[in-house]
Order: C-alpha cells, then sequence, then structure tokens
C-alpha cells in the first residue's frame, strides 16, 4: 500500500529519486520538458529552470534534515516538545522549554524559524501529529474511537456520503495510490467517518483533497483522521465547510481587505479591472492550496500552519499576489489575471522563495488583529447570506 511505507523506504525512496530528475526529455521547439514522480506520488512537469530549482531545494531538504535528526540523536525522539531552540553561532542550540508553553503560545521563536525552514518529510508524521494538537485530541477518547466509527457508519447513506462518493475519483486523479479501489476505500472512510463525527460540517468539496494529502503525509488513515479534525475544529476558523460557507466568505472579505493594505497597487489594480479576487482564493482557503501548489510546496505550508495557525493560509496568500506584481499591474483583463496565479502556483517549486515573501515580505500579522478582522466581517456576510436564503425561497415559492 503507498500510505504504509516505513519512514527508511521513503526516505531512500526520496533520496533516490532527488538524484535521478531527468528521467523524460522531449524538445519541441527549443522548449525541454521534464517528467517525473515526486516524493508523494504526483506527476510534475517543468522546465529546465524547473529541474534546477528542484535540484537546488533538494540540497536544502537535506540539510534542514540533517539539523533535524541532529537534534533527534543528541536530544531525544520528542525533543521539538520539550525544548526550546535558540540561535547561536553554529545555528542552533538547545534549552529546556516546558511542553505547556510551546503547545499553548507556540512562540518560539527558534523553533518556529526552524520549522518554516521545513520539517523532513519522513518526521513529519509525527511532528505534525504532536504539534497541531492532534495527539492531545486523540488522547481524549477511547482506543476504539476511529474503527468504532467507522464500524457504526459502514452502509449507511447521507447526502455528505453521496457526494463524497461522487468526488472520490475526481480527486487527484492518475496518482498511483489514491486513484486506485484501496485508495478510494481508505480516502472515504475518513470523510465518511468525519461526516459523521460532525453532522454540522458533514463534507464540504475540497475537504477530499485535504484528507488526500493528509493520508499521503501520515500514512494511516486513523492519524490522518485526526489530523483532519484538528485542522476543522482548532486551527481553521470555524463554519469554513459548513453548508452555507459563512466562514469561509469571512476569510475571502478579511483577505480582501488584507490585500488593500498590504499590497495598494495591486488591489486597486485588480479593483479596476473588476475582478474578484475569491475566484481564486476561495479554491486556496477551502483547500489549503493543496490543489494550486506543487506538493512539496503545500507540505512546507502546511508544516507552518499546523505550528502558527490560520492566519499562515493569509501571509502565503499575499505573497502569491506580492511575486508576480509587476506582471498583475500590466495585467488588462480579468482572464490574464486568473492565467498569471494559475501558472505562478503551479511551479512555485521552491517553498523557500515563497515563504520569505510570505513572511519577510508581507508584514506581521498577529492572530489577534485577523480575528478582529473576521468579527468586524461577520455581520456583512450573514446578512449577504440570509438575503440570498431569502431570495431563494421567494423563487420556490414563485415557482409553485
Amino acid at each position: 500500500m503507498y500510505g504504509t511505507k516505513t519512514s527508511r523506504e521513503i526516505s531512500h525512496e526520496f533520496q533516490h529519486q532527488m538524484q535521478y530528475w531527468r528521467p523524460s526529455i522531449h524538445t519541441r521547439r527549443a522548449n525541454i520538458i521534464v517528467k517525473f514522480q515526486d516524493l508523494y506520488g504526483f506527476t510534475v512537469e517543468g522546465n529546465v529552470d524547473d529541474v534546477n530549482v528542484l535540484n537546488e531545494v533538494r540540497e536544502k531538504v537535506k540539510q534542514q534534515g540533517r539539523v533535524w535528526w541532529a537534534l533527534e540523536a543528541s536530544k531525544g525522539a520528542n525533543w521539538y516538545l520539550q525544548p526550546q531552540i535558540s540561535s547561536n553561532s553554529e545555528g542552533i542550540a538547545v534549552s529546556s522549554l516546558k511542553l505547556s508553553v510551546l503547545s499553548n503560545t507556540m512562540n518560539t521563536i527558534a523553533l518556529k524559524k526552524l520549522i518554516r525552514k521545513g520539517i523532513p518529510p519522513v518526521l513529519r508524521p509525527k511532528v505534525w501529529f504532536s504539534l497541531s494538537g492532534a495527539a492531545k485530541k486523540r488522547s481524549t477518547v477511547p482506543e476504539s474511537y476511529y474503527e468504532d466509527l467507522i464500524n457504526a457508519v459502514e452502509g449507511k447513506a447521507t447526502p455528505a456520503t453521496r457526494q463524497i462518493d461522487h468526488d472520490l475519483p475526481r480527486t487527484f486523479p492518475g496518482h498511483p495510490w489514491l486513484d486506485t479501489p484501496e485508495g478510494h476505500a481508505a480516502l472515504r472512510r475518513v470523510l465518511v467517518g468525519y461526516s459523521f463525527r460532525d453532522s454540522c460540517v458533514g463534507y464540504c468539496q475540497g475537504l477530499n483533497y485535504v484528507a488526500a494529502l493528509l493520508l499521503l503525509v501520515m500514512k494511516t488513515e486513523e492519524d490522518a483522521f485526526w489530523m483532519l479534525a484538528v485542522l476543522l475544529e482548532n486551527v481553521l476558523v470555524n463554519d469554513c465547510y459548513t453548508d452555507n460557507l459563512s466562514g469561509c466568505h469571512v476569510e475571502q472579505r478579511v483577505f480582501k481587505d488584507l490585500l488593500a493594505k498590504k499590497c495598494p497597487s495591486i488591489a486597486a489594480h485588480l479593483d479596476s479591472l473588476g475582478f474578484d479576487v475569491s475566484l481564486v482564493t476561495t479554491e486556496w482557503f477551502l483547500c489549503l492550496f493543496s490543489k494550486s501548489l506543487p506538493s512539496e510546496t503545500t507540505m512546507r505550508v502546511w508544516d507552518v500552519l499546523f505550528n502558527e495557525g490560520a492566519k499562515v493560509i493569509f501571509h502565503v496568500a499575499l505573497a502569491i499576489f506580492k511575486m508576480k506584481e509587476e506582471e498583475l499591474l500590466m495585467a488588462h483583463q480579468v482572464g490574464d489575471v486568473i492565467s498569471i496565479l494559475q501558472k505562478t502556483t503551479h511551479h512555485l517549486f521552491d517553498p523557500d522563495e515563497l515563504l520569505t515573501v510570505a513572511f519577510d515580505k508581507i508584514g506581521s500579522m498577529t492572530t489577534n488583529t485577523i480575528t478582529k478582522q473576521r468579527k468586524k466581517q461577520e455581520p456583512a456576510v450573514m446578512a449577504a447570506l440570509d438575503q440570498r436564503l431569502r431570495r431563494l425561497n421567494f423563487l420556490k415559492m414563485d415557482d409553485k
């Protein structure tokens, strides 16, 4: 099974694949197209420049891996739960820090910087599970919770299960494990299980892509289920995935305000074109970039997301606009804007470039600031949704 390989096997495959990223080259009008499978089994297609970027990323991953493995060896397997990391002339030193401080404040500056540089792929499952709060959430229920839940809902049909069944074959089609009966079954159990755990959320399109990547990283259904649970219940804003998507609508309004403040020239130009940024960003927020960015770049974003919270989504979304400011300001059609943003995200193979812009060039945004913006936008969103509901009900009555 694709999702149950050992860490050693994955690490070996990753290093092996990294060394041979030139398997299929086709020359057409001086363009060289390269195709290969990435660490998570997705087929990547890019030009020679992309390959060069990926080779540089490979070296950075190795370097960062050595840092984490050194800490594993010297401080123990769960060092990141107990110590505080502080910088020195060599780059890293460790002093004690209680788990409660790390969990409650996530304010250890050097640990934050270390995670922003990337968690080695083979360590992601256990680091995510611990730092996100999923392990704590899992510990509050009986050992057999997930198995009992899956057994209890087997064979039951709801609007959520029917939509899940419809979306399964459309979730990363062509993937060597996800797009197989085994992969579909595993993804279905995670999604259906959660739809019964939280009937208010049930199932929303977009969650299939998020859960699919969680399965690839976490390796077991149960761990993927708990990561999905902590994501929806603790990391992201409430009501993002409910029927009316009210939380997502609030996030879009907050993002538009932030774009106007952080990138005023871009916001003004797009407004003059009549371009609504939510045409692009809604998918980013609902799928957490899983459909837009290359998988390893998405994983780097999620490294930070599970440690720092939902504000990371705003940082990254703003960074994508900021990185293409000159091109966006030259665009004269809505279609050109969409094309620029889509091309940019699909070829963002360098996570460090994206995250550097996100956190060093966008400026600070505290969780409290974003929370205040959400509260400011909620009344307008709820009023608009209520008006839309009344209009729909009126049309239904008119049809009768």
